[in-house]
């Protein structure tokens, strides 16, 4: 790991209520949020630069209000796509047992 050097008035830390190693945990858990938020970082990747681990990372995108599902337009219309089609498969597939304890009209209106 490589470090870095960061000049902060020394009024910072006094404004935030915090000690210089809490503003460095929380200034590392921000950037790794706003990368995720931007794309730039897997969530595994993002938990890494925080130095938590993932689940800890997960309440952290809750804190800064950052869903933990990212997904582009694209993607999640490929995602509602593909479990569309899948639960429709399901369901025809159980549609004879539907037939045997509805009545035929009734079963076709769970489709």
């Amino acid at each position: 790991m490589q470090t870095i050097s960061l000049e902060i008035p020394a009024t910072t830390f006094a404004a935030l209520g915090e000690s210089p190693d809490e503003f460095v945990s929380e200034m590392r858990i921000a950037a790794a949020v706003k990368w995720y938020e931007l794309g730039k970082l897997s969530q595994a990747k993002a938990a890494e630069v925080a130095g938590l681990s993932r689940s800890t990372f997960i309440e952290a995108l809750s804190r800064f209000k950052v869903s933990p599902i990212q997904y582009t337009e694209k993607e999640l219309i490929e995602e509602m796509s593909d479990a569309n089609r899948k639960s429709r498969y399901q369901r025809l597939a159980f549609y004879p047992a539907l037939q045997k304890r509805f009545s035929r009209s009734a079963a076709r209106t769970i489709f």
